[in-house]
């Protein structure tokens, strides 16, 4: 679909809104055919219904698409700008959501790794004193040695 006719513009008002605001079209939002790929595109269509035009067209990228949005001044076009408008704004609410979710499980995850570094303290004073207590019992049931006093 042409974008002139998307925005509901003649194809040369679109053409001369881009070249007042070209600036707003970096090399990522628009460019325009080569001669060598504008003769190719001419070839394939050769009576195409699109006509034959003498200049290369200019192609958008969706970013592209969107600016064209703020600079044309079709009904069309200002209704496709606010809608923009209003999905960043939905997406960027969004995102805040996740980001507030995401630093919830960070601190869940922060607590879990001091729970696990506490419960693995508890487990060493636990071997140490089955440690000890295994020495008192090894000392308790040594062979003593020495003088052995006869119980009545």
């Amino acid at each position: 679909m042409e974008l002139a006719e998307l925005y509901n513009v003649e194809t040369k008002q679109l053409k001369r809104a881009v070249r007042r605001n070209i600036k707003r079209f970096p090399a990522d939002f628009m460019f325009e055919l080569t001669d060598a790929e504008f003769s190719t595109l001419r070839s394939q269509f050769g009576t195409s219904s699109w006509g034959g035009i003498r200049y290369a067209p200019m192609a958008f990228t969706e970013q592209g698409v969107a600016m064209l949005s703020s600079i044309l001044n079709s009904d069309r076009a200002i209704q496709v700008n606010i809608q923009i408008i209003r999905v960043f704004t939905k997406l960027r609410n969004l995102l805040s959501t996740h980001r507030e979710i995401l630093q919830k499980l960070e601190q869940l995850e922060k607590k879990d790794i001091e729970q696990d570094d506490k419960i693995l303290l508890i487990f060493e004073y636990l071997k140490q004193l089955e440690k000890v207590k295994q020495e008192e019992l090894e000392y308790t049931n040594r062979q003593h040695i020495g003088y052995k006093r006869k119980n009545n």
